[in-house]
């Protein structure tokens, strides 16, 4: 019985809600919620040990003179100093990066550090109240009543905190009021437990909320991170972790390695015994690649027979060979699928971080290429990622080297993609998609040229200009059209963005609500808060923001209530499968709705049958982008899809 009870006063002091009849949770989202928690405390508490000292030396000043002045001082001054200690701690620590989970004993010292600081509030009535003048006893019943909010509204999302600061004011509070003798002062006491018992179901209340609001959340989040065939994370979950082994590189000097493996015949598979046996061949795989791997390593299903994996132990190149090899050799068996025996070869590549780079996009370039190379090899072949002879960093070279002079000579242009309203079946506005035709090499995907221009700086010239071009022809468009411009990572981060959106905007009589920005997930990774301060000045200059390929990056609902968005735009990964997956239908149905309730419209991505453009009109999808509603063009074929829209607008 004493072990089970202290059990649940560990449970309670760790801010487990459960006790007062909140939401029960399971490790590791407890420690996820923890560190929310803790970090809005963590906000809160300078400002709260500032108001500490405040009040400490008001009290003083309130009796200073009279026979309690010494004994006030040295009450003030244990105050000052801890108060001040804990000050300087609470900054240091929210100036570091958001711990993503926070241990049971984090917590428990937080809720005893409450307790302290408002066991010695609660002492001041008890110590001075009683010979008090009337003036000061003013002063005592507003600073204990102040210090009582305060605490409440400090540690609102954790209740026994909150308690643990408030209830030893509230006891000393009321003995003091009762010890004098006045007949008033009886009701008094009784209305200060009144009051007490109201915050405390305020504070209980809200914290419900921010709990089941977090659950929610990380739901949310999860049915997104899961492949659903295989169980394993998806392109989107192995992306994050990504991000955060590349974090810890860079600030703990760690070392990891990544590895990527495709099954060399898996489109034969599908051709061959169909979509149910290749996807019955995914899921032994995923099995297969569980057994072979360590609990430490991340692996990821990216897309069709393509795994990742992330291993951050053992990194040495002969340990990692090792891994991989032990990797293609359990794909060598025979697959045993409805009776028959299905083979599947798998080749891998490697990449090393930090030697290969701390770059997400250059080290996945590293590792496909090492892949590629190895794939050229024959099936079973391993590659580690080498720079020296690589026929694509050779390639790289050139673009690099080309890219530079590729604006002045006039070697980029925009293509343009429409937009249609589900509602009105009229064309609404075009994205612009930035094309580079190289005089000898051809066209250059975005996909190649984009990280070049990112990593040589380029690509603020190349984006203002594109910036601009978009809107000189959008200025040439009916008045009832938009133009989508895409923004990166590095332009986010360019002081001068805003201006130069702003003077493109005068210069070529635009109407800002005309253009739209998008971002991807991925762009607000390195620096949320300045890329929200920018986008907010764009949305009072009436810019509207979109949040692009939603479901491929980083995705948090944080970005849906932080951000000044506009439009959602459902990634083509979850349309193309709405009709014949369940959990893709479902998912695109519920972001829908979530983005309606924020009042985001929505637009979906990669529309390509009337059957998936049905679906969405069901839904209630605002507007669908794809080849089934317009392939890109060049800019002197716009002036007739605007022309269509105006007929359709005058039909209507």
């Amino acid at each position: 019985m004493q072990r089970l009870f202290t059990a649940r006063l560990g449970d309670l002091l760790a801010g487990d809600l459960r006790a007062f009849g909140g939401p029960s949770t399971i490790e590791p989202l407890a420690g996820r919620i923890r560190a929310e928690q803790v970090s809005i405390v963590l906000r809160n508490t300078l400002l709260g040990m500032v108001a500490n000292i405040l009040n400490a030396a008001t009290f003083v000043m309130a009796v200073w003179g009279s026979p309690d002045q010494t004994k006030a001082i040295l009450w003030a001054s244990v105050i000052i100093i801890a108060a001040g200690f804990v000050g300087l701690r609470s900054r240091s620590s929210f100036q570091t990066v958001k711990p993503r989970s926070v241990s049971r004993r984090t917590t428990q010292n937080l809720v005893r550090n409450a307790f302290l600081f408002g066991t010695w509030w609660g002492a001041l009535p008890v110590l001075f109240f009683g010979g008090a003048t009337s003036a000061a006893q003013v002063v005592i019943t507003c600073l204990s009543a102040g210090m009582i909010a305060g605490g409440a509204a400090s540690f609102y999302t954790i209740p026994i905190a909150a308690i643990a600061y408030t209830l030893p004011i509230f006891v000393g509070s009321a003995v003091a009021i009762v010890w004098v003798e006045d007949a008033v002062n009886l009701p008094v006491a009784i209305l200060m437990v009144s009051y007490a018992i109201t915050l405390f179901r305020a504070v209980l209340a809200h914290a419900f909320e921010f709990t089941q609001r977090f659950i929610l959340q990380a739901e949310s989040e999860n049915a997104i991170r899961r492949d659903v065939l295989t169980s394993l994370p998806n392109r989107f979950s192995f992306n994050e972790r990504l991000e955060n082994a590349l974090v810890d590189a860079k600030q703990f000097d760690q070392h990891f390695s990544l590895l990527l493996f495709d099954l060399s015949n898996f489109d034969e598979v599908n051709d061959r015994f169909g979509r149910a046996m290749a996807d019955a061949v995914l899921v032994e795989v995923a099995a297969r690649l569980r057994k072979s791997t360590r609990e430490s390593d991340g692996i990821a299903r990216l897309e069709g027979g393509e795994f990742a994996i992330i291993a951050a132990r053992d990194i040495r190149p002969d340990q990692i060979r090792f891994l991989a090899e032990q990797i293609i050799d359990a794909m060598r068996a025979p697959f045993l699928i409805e009776g028959r025996e299905i083979y599947c070869k798998a080749s891998a590549g490697i990449a090393l971080a930090p030697a290969d780079g701390l770059d997400a996009t250059h080290l996945l370039r590293c590792v496909d290429t090492a892949l590629h190379r190895a794939k050229t090899l024959g099936a079973g072949s391993i590659q580690f990622f080498c720079a020296s002879d690589d026929e694509a960093a050779a390639r790289r070279h050139a673009l690099e080297r080309d890219l530079a002079t590729a604006l002045a000579n006039d070697q980029l242009s925009l293509a343009f993609q429409p937009f249609l309203d589900l509602g009105s079946d009229r064309i609404r506005g075009f994205e612009a998609l930035l094309r580079w035709q190289h005089p000898t090499l051809g066209a250059i995907p975005p996909s190649e040229f984009i990280s070049i221009a990112e990593e040589t700086g380029l690509i603020h010239a190349i984006g203002h200009w594109a910036i601009s071009a978009a809107c000189l022809a959008a200025a040439q468009w009916p008045r009832d059209l938009r133009v989508s411009v895409n923004l990166s990572a590095v332009q986010l981060k360019n002081k001068s963005l805003l201006d130069g959106i702003a003077m493109v905007l005068s210069e070529t009589g635009l109407e800002p609500k005309r253009l739209e920005v998008e971002i991807t997930e991925s762009v607000l990774i390195s620096d949320f808060e300045d890329a929200v301060s920018l986008l907010q000045s764009l949305s009072f200059l009436s810019v509207t923001v979109a949040l692009d390929d939603f479901g491929t990056g980083f995705s948090s609902l944080t970005y849906l209530r932080k951000l000044p968005l506009s439009r959602l735009k459902i990634d083509r990964s979850f349309v193309q499968d709405i009709l014949t997956d369940a959990d893709c239908a479902a998912i695109v149905r519920s972001l829908v709705q979530l983005a309606h309730e924020l009042r985001i419209e929505v637009t979906a991505e990669g529309v390509e049958t009337p059957e998936q453009l049905d679906y969405l009109r069901r839904v209630g999808c605002d507007e669908a982008q794809g080849y089934l509603i317009g392939k890109p063009v060049g800019i002197d074929d716009i002036f007739g899809i605007a022309a269509k829209a105006i007929g359709q607008e005058q039909n209507t």
